[in-house]
């Protein structure tokens, strides 16, 4: 029995997971309020007040994302980080579909700093209703007149529950795997910019040939550029490298603002990928900038 083609797959799950309008305004104007009313915690206020300087490594980035693309920040010894991440459908087609707000995917994240250098995450994406664990670890630090870069690296084991055996009895428990190693390296310039390079690897089982290749490697690369005391610009963009001509996906682009105010991090950004997890938009970035295809988002992270 032949596999289905990933980009009927993929059209398949994203209807799968269109929201209803009133469900993701709902669930926005929750998360907004709780954004503005929750009391500030002590830990996160003294981070953000702190002087920027060269010698912490965490003033680097101040999330541990940049914007899709993980950053060299790690959350604390004993932190307890709750992110969640909402991404809402294509504003190309306008009005049509309240520009994106009809349809919507979200990922629900967990964080635990065992040690200042060492965090496990867990996850859920309701793109492709991949569950992930993630692993990332502090290697080295840039410090002034020492070493002039941070280095951390990240490890990401996803299983993607949306291969239904039933229809296609050829899929093994194997094919829904895949696995996600990235090398973090940044450097803060100046207490305004930062930036990262993130070569990448990603191994995603069950893909068809003529679309994607199973070992995949992306150079991704972003920054931060602080525009105001609580306010910054990122960016952050990959390139595939051995992606096939016949390909439907894009390189993922994205480019956003950082709020810090109270217990959170707050992020607002355009994308080109709809998927959040490392599998979603290093591999299936199904925008296209040019074409003004892209979706809005945001991830709010709470700490506790």
């Amino acid at each position: 029995m032949s596999r289905p083609q990933p980009k009927n797959q993929l059209t398949f799950l994203l209807k799968r997971g269109t929201k209803q309008l009133h469900l993701t305004l709902s669930i926005f104007c929750v998360l907004a309020l709780s954004f503005q009313t929750l009391s500030a915690q002590d830990d996160i206020w003294k981070e953000i007040d702190k002087t920027d300087t060269l010698n912490d490594a965490e003033a680097a980035f101040k999330s541990l994302k940049i914007v899709n693309f993980e950053s060299t920040k790690l959350a604390a010894a004993k932190e307890f980080r709750f992110v969640v991440s909402h991404r809402f459908g294509s504003v190309k087609n306008g009005i049509d579909d309240f520009f994106g707000l009809d349809n919507a995917v979200t990922r629900i994240q967990f964080i635990y700093g065992i040690s200042d250098k060492f965090n496990i995450g867990i996850s859920r994406s309701s793109f492709q209703k991949v569950y992930d664990i993630q692993f990332k670890y502090r290697l080295l630090t840039q410090r002034e007149g020492g070493f002039p870069v941070t280095v951390s690296g990240y490890s990401v084991g996803g299983i993607n529950t949306s291969y239904d055996e039933d229809l296609d009895p050829a899929i093994s428990f194997g094919d829904k795997l895949s696995y996600v190693q990235q090398i973090l390296i940044s450097r803060k310039f100046n207490d305004r910019l930062s930036l990262e390079l993130a070569p990448s690897y990603l191994y995603e089982a069950y893909p068809s040939p003529l679309v994607q290749h199973e070992n995949q490697f992306i150079m991704g690369m972003g920054g931060r550029y602080k525009i105001a005391n609580r306010w910054s610009i990122n960016m952050d963009y990959g390139i595939h490298t051995n992606r096939t001509p016949s390909s439907p996906f894009h390189n993922p682009l994205s480019i956003g603002v950082d709020l810090e105010t109270g217990g959170h991090v707050f992020q607002m950004h355009f994308t080109n990928a709809e998927g959040m997890m490392e599998r979603g938009f290093l591999s299936h970035a199904s925008g296209d900038w040019g074409d003004g295809d892209f979706f809005f988002g945001f991830n709010l992270t709470r700490t506790f």
